[in-house]
């Protein structure tokens, strides 16, 4: 019965997570979506300062993690320094802001689907640079993954959904999308190198760190200058309360989205909280779809399909991966 309570009691834990993560994460697509798209006031006046969204995060994010670690933090315990994250802070600063740009040229289903693919560019530069050699059933997953987004972007977009655009501009929009994923790559592996340096680093030290040094960055570069964009953003925001409340409750579904996925990999590994984020990419999409207006042809699902199942394949190939590797460890 005890063992029966704990394993009812892990799938409990495990919904909740799902939850979390998708009702967080899904609601802050369809946030970001409308900031991106909806005109606000009489004027029908559009919020174009996208940029200033990564500042609002970073600075929702750093108060969450700052007070995290005051209630649950046992004193120094060993992890970065502070100033250790310097470098990942610049690329972590400049590709999700690449990332949410994209959102003015591109329809927010594209994007999600282009972000998807970060396989590509990881397995390209681990070929190129490093000389990875990579398996049979790796490169299928590449395959599907580059050949549903490639086909979906030279798809013709519906007519609605391009009228929602700022400004429609497809090649502009992919390419900021794939530069956001090769910041993403080296901001990825610079946070690697700091957690080997100093195996103690929290996750809540590593979320202060990236989100201290995204504040500086991006108060740096939007009221850096007289005429900067960030004057703009907020005076828009004191025009518009109905933009500025949006802005709130975005940062808020990133921070508690933050929580979920710490909670993910520590109770149940970096797997489990893989699949349940892709496949909270899937449901972006159909939310999107179905609510705000961005209908996909029967052609476009197939390229969604395609690209997802893709995904999923991969899934399953680090499942079996992890099982081999705990069978070895077992004898010893």
């Amino acid at each position: 019965m005890e063992a029966h309570g704990s394993g009812f009691g892990r799938v409990l834990v495990l919904v909740f997570c799902v939850a979390g993560i998708w009702s967080a994460y899904i609601y802050q697509g369809f946030l970001q979506e409308t900031l991106s798209t909806k005109g606000f006031g009489p004027d029908g006046k559009r919020f174009e300062h996208l940029s200033f969204l990564n500042l609002a995060q970073n600075v929702v994010c750093l108060i969450w993690s700052y007070i995290m670690i005051k209630l649950w933090s046992r004193g120094s315990n060993g992890g970065a320094p502070w100033w250790a994250f310097w470098s990942a802070g610049i690329t972590n600063t400049i590709g999700p802001a690449m990332g949410i740009e994209a959102l003015k040229y591109i329809s927010y289903p594209a994007q999600v689907l282009a972000k998807s693919s970060k396989m590509i560019p990881v397995m390209l530069m681990g070929t190129l640079v490093y000389g990875i050699k990579y398996t049979l059933p790796e490169y299928v997953c590449t395959f599907l993954v580059a050949g549903g987004v490639s086909t979906f972007a030279l798809m013709k977009t519906s007519s609605k959904t391009i009228s929602k655009l700022a400004n429609p501009n497809a090649p502009l929009g992919y390419g900021l999308c794939f530069l956001n994923l090769a910041f993403d790559g080296f901001t990825n592996a610079t946070q690697d190198s700091i957690n080997a340096r100093y195996p103690k680093t929290s996750a809540w030290d590593i979320m202060l760190g990236m989100n201290l040094w995204g504040t500086i960055y991006n108060i740096v570069y939007m009221f850096g200058w007289p005429h900067g964009s960030g004057f703009e953003a907020v005076q828009f925001c004191k025009q518009h309360p109905e933009a500025a409340w949006d802005i709130f409750l975005y940062c808020l579904c990133g921070a508690v989205g933050q929580n979920f996925i710490f909670l993910t990999i520590s109770r149940f590994g970096s797997l489990a909280n893989t699949t349940i984020t892709t496949t909270r990419k899937f449901v972006s999409i159909v939310v999107s779809s179905l609510l705000s207006g961005n209908p996909l042809s029967t052609k476009q699902w197939s390229c969604v399909v395609m690209v997802f199942s893709g995904l999923s394949y991969q899934i399953y190939l680090k499942w079996r991966k992890l099982q081999r590797l705990q069978k070895k460890r077992k004898p010893m």
